[in-house]
């Protein structure tokens, strides 16, 4: 029996989440469990459902998508990946709603099967998605990189070589050929520096390599 992905849908435009729903919908491994009109109706709805992932509008009129993920994650625990919805690949609330702690973002002209495959990788949270983009926002919104990088947090040689890895975008078992290791080791070395580093999920990580210039933007 398949293990179904399941998926709360955000958006205050009702045809938005009847064609998600759709989509979702049509794949035998992943369902819609439940839908939400606005960001102040998400934590209600998660906590009824209790979804693997959240696909959420970033851009709201009560509570923004930005302001619902925050909610999301200091009142569920453990709290679904948030995967954020937005018209523009540039607009300032999407760099903002991943630092606030999202999984990763879609465009809203993304065709269907890219819209499956993200929520599978966010689900699956053993690879970055779309990481060129993430880079390109953090270009965009980086004003000036920290001198220290990530001293403070003291990551083994072998935990900095697989954060720069996770940065380019590489999963954990191609991470494992590359650094010629088992893939548990791998797993077991992103455990620790995200621990240390206090970052939810490889997104945020990565995020954090890029504000302190532990990973060079340019």
């Amino acid at each position: 029996m398949t293990v179904k992905i399941s998926v709360v849908v955000v958006d205050d435009e009702p045809l938005i989440r009847s064609g998600l729903r759709a989509i979702i919908d049509a794949e035998p491994d992943l369902t819609v469990v439940g839908e939400a009109g606005d960001g102040a109706e998400v934590l209600a709805v998660v906590r009824r459902t209790q979804p693997d992932v959240v696909l959420m509008d970033v851009r709201m009129p009560a509570v923004d998508g930005i302001q619902a993920t925050r909610l999301l994650l200091d009142g569920i625990d453990p709290a679904p990946r948030v995967l954020v919805v937005t018209t523009f690949e540039n607009d300032d609330y999407v760099y903002d709603a991943l630092r606030a702690g999202a999984s990763g973002f879609l465009l809203k002209r993304t065709p269907p099967d890219d819209i499956i495959a993200a929520i599978r990788t966010v689900a699956g949270s053993e690879s970055l998605l779309f990481p060129e983009a993430i880079r390109a926002l953090a270009l965009a919104h980086v004003t000036e990189q920290q001198s220290h990088g990530l001293d403070e947090y003291q990551l083994t040689e072998r935990e900095q070589e697989v954060l720069r890895l996770m940065a380019r975008g590489l999963s954990n078992a191609e991470i494992a050929s590359e650094l010629i290791l088992g893939v548990q080791t791998i797993k077991t070395h992103v455990a620790n520096l995200l621990a240390k580093l206090g970052a939810r999920d490889r997104t945020q990580a990565v995020i954090q390599a890029y504000e302190s210039g532990f990973v060079p933007l340019r």
